[in-house]
């Protein structure tokens, strides 16, 4: 459904994405992880088609992005961080988004009345806690039914609450075969949430296999502590068991 193919990017002397190669599968839900600098927001930035890349090209359902931008309305996309016009309502929020897409009729509210935003719609963005700002970066992400789904740290500044509606909601749309790529830093959340782990050093990929062969490769029985194994590979950067780049 995704594929990236050869991806470079450089800026300024720091390569960020080296002859990067990565195919995402959809009914798969991937967990994106790596230490700070690794390139992981890079990466998903250049399939949202706002970083080019020096060189390569990335094909989301079978065509090239390059120069084209209708491919980005299959995709669902929640920032880590949602920045709004501070004066816009909830309610007018929404209504402009659905106003950009009106070949849609029918839109997915089953967040917004599970996190209690219909009975805020008329509150003022700039009023709203960082939570419930993420609320609304979440809603937007599913609103579209799209097939593609892009998670930037989804579950942080949520209340308990929040965290499982939001689960349900991923565990319900993956299981309808949709695409998920989720970076987090809690590792619990991504073990329930997905199924393949990628982990990126430096620009490029170090492991790219299921959490059940990530797992046996470290030889580690909990999702944590194969990712703690990983991260001591990557820094020797001479694994004792070479990671599967598949």
């Amino acid at each position: 459904m995704i594929s990236v193919n050869n991806i470079y990017k450089k800026f300024g002397s720091l390569e960020v994405l080296q002859d990067f190669n990565l195919n995402f599968e959809a009914g798969i839900s991937y967990a994106m992880m790596g230490p700070n600098g690794s390139g992981k927001t890079t990466l998903i930035k250049t399939i949202l088609g706002m970083v080019i890349p020096d060189s390569g090209d990335i094909e989301v359902q079978g065509k090239s992005i390059k120069g084209e931008f209708a491919y980005r309305a299959n995709i669902g996309y929640m920032p880590q961080i949602g920045r709004y016009p501070g004066n816009i309502k909830i309610g007018q929020l929404f209504r402009m988004m659905q106003d950009m897409r009106p070949g849609i009729e029918n839109y997915d509210m089953e967040l917004v009345r599970n996190f209690g935003l219909d009975e805020m719609m008329d509150k003022p963005m700039h009023t709203l806690s960082g939570g419930t700002r993420q609320k609304v970066s979440a809603c937007l992400a599913f609103m579209f039914h799209p097939v593609i789904y892009i998670l930037d740290e989804p579950t942080a500044g949520l209340d308990p609450m929040a965290v499982e509606v939001l689960k349900n909601k991923i565990k319900k749309e993956r299981d309808q075969g949709k695409l998920f790529l989720i970076t987090s830093h809690i590792l619990s959340e991504l073990e329930e949430l997905t199924t393949h782990a990628i982990y990126l050093y430096e620009g490029k990929v170090f492991f790219n296999n299921s959490i059940e062969e990530l797992k046996e490769t470290t030889g580690e029985t909990k999702f944590s502590t194969a990712i703690a194994r990983l991260m001591e590979w990557s820094l020797k950067k001479q694994p004792q068991k070479k990671p599967n780049h598949v």
